[in-house]
């Protein structure tokens, strides 16, 4: 029934002025705005819908990840941009913030401004 639609995601935020500012300054992403909602636009042509939420709660798990062909450099350059890494009980995580024993490729998480959790992770 919806093999050929154009599905998209979304997420929401507490601050949508302060969210933009974050996408396009710190992450580098080429945003537009219509109808008081983002839309953050991403390799392949789709867009991600981003929405404001008053009572927004970020979820517990990862809803964005950004696969980077050098893991290292990505978190080094959103260092320097302000961003902090998280570090969970579960993963072992250097001194950057980067997990390498997750399972999966190495990976480093951190939050938006509004709480929700995105990640850069080492491309294969």
């Amino acid at each position: 029934m919806f093999g050929n639609t154009k599905a998209f995601s979304g997420f929401a935020v507490n601050d949508l002025q302060r969210a933009k500012q974050f996408y396009t300054e710190t992450l580098g992403l080429h945003v537009t705005e219509e109808d008081g909602m983002l839309f953050l636009h991403i390799a392949g042509g789709r867009s991600i819908l981003v929405y404001p939420k008053d009572d927004h709660a970020p979820a517990t798990y990862t809803i964005l990840n950004f696969p980077v062909p050098d893991i290292e450099a990505a978190v080094d350059a959103l260092t320097a941009r302000g961003v902090s890494f998280e570090r969970y009980p579960q993963f072992k995580s250097d001194e950057k913030g980067i997990t390498r024993d997750s399972g999966g490729p190495a990976i480093a998480w951190f939050t938006d401004p509004s709480g929700n959790i995105f990640s850069v992770l080492q491309e294969d």
